[in-house]
């Protein structure tokens, strides 16, 4: 087993490969490039200090783009932070738009939760800002306190949050989409000057053709740039802040799981290539491919590592710069800008998000509950107070001179005592009883179940306690490689836990396995004679020997009436069992396998040992919480 253990398993057998779960793509990137984002705002800080000429002098550089007679020219600062920046909020709104079609908030009652949290997380730290600075012509930038730096902050929270649940990060990542949505309406309605409509109106309308066009299969990506950044021009002359066009884009783009229909026609397609290789029939191959996942998907993966680990960092080298010394530092930390930016972070962000999860669940007598404990909602709540890259893009939209560099000190300030109250609220939670810690991190809210047949003791084929607390859902194909190796690990997990309850479900991928089919049906005959899980271990165990003599022989060893199988596998007996799996598969958007579910919730990722048991311990953990035992 130390092979099982030693290297988590992640690859699984289908038409195209799975791709891992944007969410979960999203947030391990975040992860990685919050240090890339710590450090170019260091290097920033660094070089403002050591030569502040320069700096400036870099980034008021005048960088033209022309064509004839016609064209656009801003400083390089400009083009970081309404250029490239509309690449970051468009993959926030892919992944806003992925959560809305495939994630947590397809259950629409899930929407009002992050709604709240995320409205009153904005409006609490706007109305600290605009208390400290009550009577000051600083008022007009409390912009610069209200919205969550969402790669900084979940980045961050990876880092010092430790303890908290999965389920958090999903949550918070709806609660800053939410957050972003008001912080860029603010940018348009607060701090844009000398509005013009018809470049608004023809900006709306090149982003509905060009989105209108990718649904229906017409455009191609070269098509949606030109139309993508013609957009972008049109809304930098309507005096509204271009970055819009990104974050709209994104939610207009639709996510979905990749179809069986299209799966088989890429199979088809590669089939035809491999006959004939030539370069039409390439084409074709590599256009079925790409189509079978959804536009969402693709531009996710295309455009995201370049937001989190170079536009984003690059953002922060051009805008963290900030001269510091003592003197400034004791005028800063006195100013009304910084100590309203401050103390709306610190203080308004967690009461805002909390409070607001609060008033929904007693607005809806606990109907809608937060998806994890009081002490996940405030450690979730305190990192929101990272306020890097919007609060930076607003406090330069707000601020000149000295007043910007006291804004930035309130910014980089919030994002240290932020992450330190994070910290902090994670690390009481271990000096709680096991009990109320659970509860404290976990909740009672009901976990939103992606299984779309629930198991049936009567029908499913089962290994463990009738009545186990967890239980795992493995939709396999017998000849799939990837199920062979999960299968010593699901073994294991069976002999060290008791109280797990195994289902095994048919997905035989036939446009790929050409004996999985048959494979499927000789367990269903095994099955009639009782002897379902003896057939399953020898099919795993023999995954490139199952030709139908194969099969027979198997049979033979393990005690079948021979005849009777035969009979059955030549009459396909099993055939409808397996399609009703299948059914089930489709159902719950399963296109892949082996695919895993605890407890009705889909598992993405490896599937190894650890892994498996980590995912077992949860789900035991969170039954415990909900039953009060």
């Amino acid at each position: 087993m130390s092979a099982v253990e030693a290297a988590p398993y992640t690859g699984r057998t289908a038409w195209v490969r799975n791709l891992e779960t944007p969410l979960r793509s999203f947030l391990s990137t975040e992860t990685g490039s919050a240090a890339v984002l710590l450090g170019a705002a260091v290097a920033a800080l660094v070089w403002v200090n050591v030569d502040a000429a320069s700096y400036e002098r870099v980034w008021s550089s005048t960088l033209s783009i022309r064509i004839g007679g016609h064209g656009v020219t801003h400083d390089l600062q400009y083009w970081i932070n309404s250029g490239l920046m509309t690449l970051f909020f468009f993959v926030v709104g892919l992944e806003a738009r992925r959560e809305f079609d495939m994630g947590e908030l397809r259950d629409r009652r899930r929407l009002a939760l992050p709604a709240a949290a995320g409205a009153a997380g904005m409006l609490v730290p706007a109305a600290i800002f605009l208390a400290i600075n009550a009577g000051k012509s600083s008022a007009h930038g409390w912009g610069a306190a209200i919205s969550t730096d969402t790669a900084f902050a979940l980045g961050m929270l990876a880092l010092v949050g430790k303890r908290f649940p999965q389920r958090l990060r999903a949550f918070m990542l709806t609660v800053s989409v939410v957050d972003d949505l008001l912080a860029l309406l603010v940018i348009a309605i607060a701090y844009s000057a000398h509005v013009r409509a018809w470049p608004i109106v023809l900006a709306l309308v090149l982003v509905l053709v060009m989105v209108g066009s990718v649904r229906a299969k017409i455009a191609r990506g070269l098509t949606c740039a030109i139309l993508g950044v013609a957009a972008w021009i049109a809304l930098t002359t309507s005096g509204v802040d271009p970055i819009v066009v990104g974050l709209a884009i994104g939610l207009l783009t639709p996510a979905a799981p990749a179809a069986r229909g299209d799966l088989e026609r890429a199979t088809d397609l590669f089939r035809l290539f491999r006959e004939q290789p030539t370069p039409e029939l390439a084409r074709d191959a590599r256009i079925g491919v790409t189509t079978a996942i959804s536009p969402n998907e693709r531009l996710q993966q295309l455009f995201h590592p370049w937001t989190s680990y170079v536009i984003v960092p690059l953002f922060a080298l051009a805008n963290a710069g900030v001269a510091v010394d003592a003197r400034f530092l004791g005028r800063a930390f006195s100013s009304a800008i910084t100590l309203g930016i401050l103390f709306g972070y610190v203080a308004g962000k967690p009461l805002g998000i909390v409070g607001g999860g609060y008033l929904v669940g007693k607005a809806t007598r606990g109907r809608v509950r937060p998806p994890v404990g009081w002490a996940s909602l405030a450690g979730g709540g305190a990192i929101a107070g990272i306020g890097f890259t919007v609060s930076l893009l607003i406090g330069s939209l707000a601020f000149r001179g000295q007043q910007l560099a006291e804004a930035k000190i309130g910014v980089l300030s919030a994002a240290l005592f932020s992450s330190l109250a994070t910290w902090l609220v994670f690390r009481a939670t271990t000096f709680l009883p096991r009990r109320l810690r659970l509860r404290a991190l976990l909740g009672t809210g009901e976990p939103l179940v992606d299984l779309a047949v629930p198991v049936d003791p009567d029908r499913d084929h089962f290994r463990g306690p009738v009545d186990a607390p967890v239980t795992l859902v493995e939709y396999g194909d017998f000849q799939c490689p990837f199920c062979g190796m999960a299968e010593p690990a699901v073994r294991e997990l069976l002999r060290d836990f008791g109280d797990v309850r195994y289902v095994w479900r048919h997905l035989p991928l036939n446009d790929v396995h050409a004996n999985a089919q048959l494979a499927a049906e000789a367990s269903e005959a095994a099955a009639a004679q009782g002897r379902f899980w003896e057939m399953y271990d020898v099919l795993l165990a023999h995954q490139d020997h199952l030709a139908p003599a194969d099969l027979i022989g198997y049979a033979e060893r393990i005690g079948l009436d021979v005849d009777r199988f035969t009979a059955d596998v030549e009459n396909h007996a099993g055939s409808a069992r397996v399609a009703e799996d299948v059914d089930g598969a489709d159902l719950s958007g399963v296109s892949g396998t082996p695919t895993f579910f605890v407890n009705g919730r889909r598992h993405y990722g490896a599937y190894d040992l650890e892994t498996l048991k980590r995912l077992v311990r949860g789900a035991r953990a969170r039954v415990a919480v909900t039953s009060g035992s």
